[in-house]
């Protein structure tokens, strides 16, 4: 007899909400922004109503944030926009995860600018 119990998932905003705010781990110990979420992802995405989407826009949006920062460095050296990229990185990595929050906690899909797409 075949149970359908690992193809139910439940809805859980709440785990949304947290995996999007993990981000902001970054700010308090200097990593873990992409970490957690990922932890939080991988374990979860067979068990939470829409934790694969948040989840791959989150990871999307921290490799994008890693990348952009990389790509800032030589900026900084050559004409120095590369600080005003930073600042603006730093505010965008701020903001975007508390907004998704809200979202995902009305149940709404993240939405986050500027994400290259690495995972899909």
């Amino acid at each position: 007899m075949e149970s359908n119990y690992h193809t139910l998932k439940r809805t859980d905003n709440q785990m949304l909400m947290i995996t999007h705010l993990a981000q902001l781990l970054t700010y308090i110990t200097g990593f873990g922004g992409l970490i957690v979420p990922l932890i939080l992802w991988a374990t979860q995405k067979d068990n939470v109503e829409g934790m694969d989407a948040h989840g791959k826009a989150i990871l999307n949006f921290q490799l994008s944030i890693i990348v952009y920062c990389i790509l800032s460095i030589p900026l900084i050296l050559i004409v120095g926009l590369g600080i005003l990229l930073l600042i603006l990185i730093g505010i965008l990595a701020f903001v975007m995860p508390i907004v998704n929050a809200i979202k995902a906690s009305n149940g709404e899909l993240p939405s986050y600018p500027l994400s290259l797409n690495f995972v899909s």
